[in-house]
């Protein structure tokens, strides 16, 4: 080495020193990459949040797919949820669903089920629907079919104790506009849990009852005793071409519910009031084609 320069005691290698500067460095490097990370999800969660829910979206997805699902559903009272769990990828909510009974046999007990909807505004794998057959979707279904002619339903009624309470479909002979219906209700003192709003046998029919749809259910009072057609047709008047894709999920379509609203015509009706000696009366009415008895429960607190 030249004499220019002076030589420099290079410091003993220090095991425990080394170990300790690589932890430190790993914990920085470490630290970074979490703060990053954590960043990125809290970007993603909240970001696709406010995306997801921009202009109302959450509101209108309640609207239109939770109602979807209770038409999807007649034979069952749902009710929905609060809104909404959202992920970065959809958003969801619950419901609630309870088979329709006869008053006074109405359970407390019901299931509970999760609607969702992906982040491009496409519904998910529906619960319930066509594979629910409770005994009162399976009246509706025959809704303008040939079975339940009256004299038969007179034999049924017949063998059945006066007080029964009864859960039936009354359809008639032919369909009945929004005042007609009224009159015929306030004629037999009885309300419609549900109207059916067309004839479709064998699938199920557009069925619209008096809490369908949530928002429009204070309203229903001005309508008449479970006539709910000007909800039906606000809510109807809500949907846009884009929620068919969506609506044929539920066994709808954009074109048979504007048709069915348009028209007005109660083909048949859900009675959860009537006993068996009414409905012995009301089948008589010449404007009845049938009743299709669903389901009957003794109310202990009837005299």
């Amino acid at each position: 080495m030249s004499d220019d320069f002076p030589e420099m005691d290079m410091p003993d290698f220090d095991p425990k020193l080394a170990r300790r500067a690589v932890r430190r460095g790993l914990l920085r490097t470490t630290s970074y990459v979490l703060a990053v990370l954590l960043t990125l999800v809290l970007v993603a969660t909240v970001g696709s949040t406010l995306v997801q829910e921009r202009g109302g979206r959450e509101r209108r997805m309640m609207d239109v797919l939770g109602t979807a699902f209770k038409l999807y559903n007649p034979g069952y009272t749902v009710a929905t949820g609060e809104c909404c769990e959202t992920t970065p990828l959809s958003m969801s909510f619950k419901v609630s669903a309870i088979p329709v009974e006869p008053a006074a046999e109405r359970s407390s007990s019901h299931d509970t089920f999760t609607i969702s909807q992906s982040f491009f505004g496409r519904v998910g794998h529906l619960p319930l629907g066509n594979t629910a057959n409770t005994r009162l979707s399976i009246s509706l279904y025959s809704v303008g079919g040939t079975l339940a002619q009256k004299e038969e339903v007179r034999k049924v009624l017949a063998r059945l104790p006066d007080r029964l309470m009864a859960l039936a479909v009354v359809e008639f002979a032919a369909p009945l506009k929004e005042p007609e219906l009224k009159g015929f209700l306030e004629q037999y003192k009885t309300c419609a849990d549900k109207v059916v709003y067309e004839r479709r046998t064998g699938s199920v029919p557009i069925t619209w009852g008096e809490i369908t749809w949530d928002r429009g259910a204070f309203n229903e009072g001005k309508d008449g005793c479970g006539v709910g057609l000007a909800n039906f047709r606000s809510w109807v008047s809500l949907l846009r071409d884009h929620d068919d894709a969506n609506l044929r999920s539920f066994d709808l379509s954009l074109a048979r519910l504007r048709k069915a609203a348009g028209d007005g015509l109660a083909y048949a009706y859900v009675d959860q009031l009537q006993t068996i000696e009414e409905l012995r009366t009301l089948i008589e009415d010449p404007r009845v084609r049938t009743v299709r008895l669903a389901d009957v429960a003794f109310d202990l607190d009837r005299p």
